[in-house]
């Protein structure tokens, strides 16, 4: 057995003992959690694109949960000096090694820069999980980001990275609130957005990890709401996002 059937047995064992929690799971909700250890994941491997702010700062307190995390972005030694200066867990690759690492990918880049990252990782995005983090603002990425407004965040984003299980989180949170909501946690929801079950499972057990309350507002349909300068912007208590999404159509 080579290391790559070793890769993808870890990876069919982790999201099968994922999919035990995905089967609760109804698509116009997630329960609240009783405790932080009822929805915690299972310690896994984490790839990062783009080692920015956010994705520096949500691999960062990952890793330090205990997960193992990938850092990548298009400065290979930024991501190794981030990855000694936050321990063991952390590690530094190309984003085509951050897609291969583990069966979670944290994509977080400027959305002009989301077609590239498609082509790039191509194949590798095939049943992959994706956190999709990125935001389109025409100001910053040009007409890609008025079509991603018309189309909708979370589809314009499934159609740029074809093949990849996506959950929209994180998109309208400051990255200083992120490194921080371990502090207090469940008291900060977190809106999610996806259309797959497990991905919606595993990415709740990782956002739980780092302190926040996960609250599925819909499909990737709804990933439109899950940006600044909407209803949901902000930091909002679990029932307060709750309210406001049952207003949303």
């Amino acid at each position: 057995m080579n290391a790559n059937d070793l890769d993808n047995r870890d990876r069919r064992g982790f999201l099968k003992a994922a999919g035990v929690a995905a089967a609760a799971l109804a698509l116009d909700g997630l329960p609240r959690a009783a405790g932080a250890a009822s929805g915690s994941a299972p310690k896994t491997k984490i790839g990062v694109v783009g080692s920015g702010r956010v994705g520096g700062t949500l691999g960062t307190v990952w890793a330090k949960a205990g997960h193992q995390v990938m850092f990548s972005s298009r400065n290979i030694e930024h991501d190794k000096t981030l990855a000694a200066r936050v321990g063991p867990n952390a590690h530094a690759g190309t984003p085509r090694e951050a897609a291969a690492f583990g069966p979670v990918l944290l994509v977080s880049v400027p959305y002009r820069s989301l077609p590239d990252v498609g082509k790039e990782l191509g194949s590798l995005l095939a049943g992959q999980i994706v956190i999709d983090t990125c935001n389109p603002f025409p100001g910053r990425d040009g007409e890609i980001a008025n079509w991603a407004r018309e189309k909708g965040a979370g589809l314009a984003s499934a159609e740029l990275l074809p093949g990849a299980r996506i959950v929209r989180a994180f998109n309208a949170v400051g990255s200083f609130r992120m490194g921080a909501a371990h502090e207090q946690p469940g008291r900060i929801g977190m809106p999610i957005a996806g259309d797959d079950a497990e991905a919606i499972a595993v990415a709740s057990g990782l956002i739980r990890d780092i302190g926040f309350e996960p609250v599925l507002i819909g499909g990737l349909a709804k990933g439109k709401y899950l940006m600044p300068g909407t209803p949901l912007a902000g930091e909002r208590t679990p029932d307060e996002i709750r309210r406001i999404a049952a207003t949303l159509e």
